[in-house]
């Protein structure tokens, strides 16, 4: 089986590329400034909050252990970006979403105040969904209540498992039971809606390990879950480990097996599947996660997080030292504006994850602005296999297409003579 978890996004071209966009500069690099004119097309705001209190062997995310120190600053810096920036926006968003590292380790005294911040600083719609991520061990009733004062609405736990085997495999640091403490915490906040992680195919681990997780989790009532294969990713001490012969991936048939367990354990606890790895109780799907799979647009604060404003894509710097010191923006790299062809490829990469799939005009308007209608023949193709079909008037991966969702989104995505080119142009 296909892993089940989101494909990167194509390499981003250099930021100082004289074919993109230019930005303002300070010195010698770029900040966003100069985008911030179109800013009230943004729908949603990501927060990266970089500090976690040790780094787990499969993540690939930009965090930095054991900087308490650094802690205020980071903060004190965080709430200038969010003024500059908030002043700007008029339109209210939808979502918000504060991801790290992990945002619940910040004192209290510092947690409170980012979130202070982000209230009054940003124009949160009515509704707004308002997400933060949460290390089991790091949640306490002061924190769960700092949260509900602010008008957090919505928690996502990283659980990954409940055996202590596979955490340890993981080198995730935090007991089985902290999971069910912390969502104590938050139900008792009046935090209902709340979201668990979890990651299966972890190596040694059993059918009947992956069925255990789940109950579990199931058990602790989630509005939300999140179930990932795990991904060796390059540069993490997990993949090393793959490399050296430490441990052994779990075969692709028993990943295939995991996956429908995954499926058919959700749905019968009436779990809706509405992306690929994402289940959730009717009316609680991820706002903010499906912002991003219609390729909407959202504003990044903090260092290392990506955003995404009217077809242009960036990232700020993931500097920490450089980022405290640098007013009002952060610096950014990887900045790509997508030409037509390339950017319908993107918004097929990730509509299809989607089970109810893509409208038929957004479908027929994305075949339109590619090459020689090019995707045309590759959609009718994937319909006669059966792995594509049209769903009430939205095109969507059939049960066998979820299967292979990498194959049929990597086809749409690209054409395969530019796949295949061994010209080196």
């Amino acid at each position: 089986m296909n892993r089940t978890t989101p494909m990167p996004l194509l390499q981003f071209i250099n930021s100082l590329d004289d074919r993109q966009p230019r930005t303002t500069q300070h010195g010698d690099k770029p900040t966003a400034e100069a985008w911030i004119d179109s800013i009230d097309k943004v729908d949603g705001a990501y927060i990266h909050v970089p500090f976690c209190f040790h780094k787990c062997h499969y993540c690939d995310f930009f965090s930095i252990a054991g900087a308490d120190d650094r802690h205020e600053p980071f903060v004190d810096r965080l709430v200038g970006e969010l003024s500059f920036v908030g002043s700007q926006m008029h339109k209210p968003l939808g979502s918000v979403f504060v991801g790290g590292g992990t945002p619940t380790l910040l004192a209290p005294k510092l947690f409170d105040r980012l979130l202070a911040a982000i209230r009054y600083e940003l124009p949160l719609a009515s509704g707004c969904e308002w997400t933060i991520e949460a290390n089991p061990e790091t949640v306490t009733n002061e924190v769960a209540q700092i949260m509900a004062k602010h008008g957090v609405n919505r928690v996502s736990i990283g659980a990954q498992s409940f055996d202590k085997v596979q955490l340890k495999t993981l080198e995730r640091w935090h007991e089985p039971e902290s999971v069910a403490r912390a969502v104590s915490c938050f139900r008792a906040a009046g935090i209902d809606n709340y979201n668990l992680d979890l990651i299966y195919s972890i190596p040694g681990q059993t059918i009947s390990q992956v069925q255990d997780d789940l109950l579990r989790a199931i058990d602790l009532q989630p509005k939300h879950l999140s179930c990932y294969a795990l991904i060796y990713e390059p540069n993490t001490p997990l993949r090393t480990r793959l490399d050296r012969g430490e441990v052994i991936r779990v075969e692709q048939d028993i990943e295939a097996e995991m996956f429908e367990l995954v499926r058919t354990t959700l749905h019968e606890a009436n779990y809706l599947q509405y992306e690929i790895s994402n289940f959730a109780m009717r009316g609680y799907e991820c706002r903010h996660n499906l912002m991003y799979w219609k390729n909407k647009s959202w504003w990044p604060f903090g260092p290392a997080a990506a955003g995404h404003l009217d077809g242009r894509r960036w990232k700020n710097a993931p500097r920490l030292s450089e980022y405290i010191l640098n007013e009002p923006l952060p610096f950014v790299e990887d900045v790509e504006t997508l030409d037509d062809d390339r950017s319908a490829g993107e918004a097929f990469m990730l509509g299809l994850r989607m089970l109810k799939g893509m409208e038929r005009t957004w479908v027929e308007s994305l075949v339109e602005q590619s090459t020689s209608r090019w995707r045309e023949h590759v959609i009718e193709r994937f319909i006669k296999e059966k792995l594509l079909h049209w769903k009430s008037d939205n095109l969507a991966l059939t049960a066998n297409g979820i299967l292979v969702a990498d194959t049929v989104i990597l086809a749409l995505l690209m054409r395969e003579d530019a796949m295949t080119d061994t010209s080196g142009k």
